[in-house]
């Protein structure tokens, strides 16, 4: 469950879209719900530092082209914990990007290779 800092309003804003890649070797996952898909593609320490530093974190499945769903959309935003006196790399932002590039940089962040895309229509 993300948190819930969101006295002083949320920030940075996105959406993305979760793709497995089609090497046309085998065939995709399709996923019956979010849970599913949430973890066929991120590792538990990874959903953990979504939870803890997203105040805004919602998920839906996405069809790919061919109707089936094999895809999972993101969206995130952030909190702040103070309205002054924060330092950038102690909020939330910037605790999500250090952990997230702590946990990629040990290959700790997805659990298979898959492709993000920005999407511009959010989920809220």
């Amino acid at each position: 469950m993300a948190n819930s800092d969101n006295t002083f309003g949320t920030f940075n804003k996105q959406t993305k879209i979760i793709s497995q890649i089609d090497d046309g070797s085998t065939a995709l996952t399709t996923f019956a719900d979010v849970d599913a898909a949430k973890s066929h593609f991120f590792t538990d320490d990874a959903l953990t530092v979504m939870d803890e530093c997203c105040t805004v974190l919602l998920w839906a499945l996405q069809a790919d082209s061919n109707g089936d769903n094999t895809q999972l959309k993101t969206t995130f935003a952030f909190g702040t914990k103070a309205s002054t006196g924060i330092a950038a790399a102690d909020d939330w932002a910037g605790q999500y990007l250090s952990r997230k590039t702590t946990l990629i940089s040990a290959n700790g962040w997805t659990k298979v290779e898959v492709t993000f895309t920005d999407n511009s229509t959010h989920l809220e």
